[in-house]
């Protein structure tokens, strides 16, 4: 299990330039990517204020294109906790992320299991959606679908051992979450203390 985490201090920044960590980076986070770390682009819909737009974030990737080689996966657009306005928003998107030199994610929402997951346009699965559903079977069914495949499978809004635990159980190769926004200093060892227990059991 790898944790993406948000560059937020200098002691996580430390810990993403040793491999501790690995880093997360949206189009509004500001964050510089060191060259040599690895990382995955969100776009930042899950605050619909923060995603800058289609054509900006092709072009926020773009400008990172020498990194390209270290991110694990770039999402398409998405609506929280909604799989049809995320397919329609999505599919147009996966293609130009993948022009752009990136593996493009699609960002897994409520109810993606009763549609056709276009498995055959992305490099890796992105469980998203409301808790109840990232949590349930619907969520881990997909994710089991995507290992199959041979795509990665990354969970996000992963604040906890129990959750850590239940995206290891699923079959996911990563997570992130907020944890270290508050209190990094603090939080950094608890979460590499959760990362050891999932990976070395």
């Amino acid at each position: 299990m790898r944790y993406y985490a948000t560059a937020s201090g200098p002691r996580v920044r430390e810990a993403i330039r040793a491999g501790h960590l690995a880093m997360i980076a949206t189009p509004a986070s500001g964050n510089i990517i060191p060259a040599g770390v690895d990382w995955c682009a969100d776009n930042g819909c899950f605050n619909p204020d923060r995603y800058p737009g289609d054509a900006a974030y092709l072009r926020w990737l773009s400008r990172r294109a020498d990194r390209a080689n270290r991110c694990a996966f770039a999402t398409a657009p998405d609506v929280v906790a909604d799989a049809t306005a995320t397919l329609r928003r999505s599919e147009p998107m996966l293609g130009e992320i993948r022009a752009a030199g990136y593996p493009a994610a699609l960002v897994a929402q409520d109810g993606l299991e009763a549609f056709a997951v276009p498995w055959h346009a992305i490099d890796a699965l992105f469980i998203g959606g409301s808790t109840a559903w990232k949590l349930g079977p619907d969520a881990a069914h997909l994710a089991g679908q995507a290992r199959r495949r041979g795509l990665w499978v990354h969970m996000g809004r992963v604040n906890s051992l129990r959750r850590l635990r239940h995206a290891t159980a699923i079959g996911c190769h990563s997570a992130d979450g907020t944890h270290l926004a508050f209190g990094p200093d603090q939080n950094l060892p608890k979460l590499l203390g959760w990362l050891q227990t999932v990976n070395d059991p």
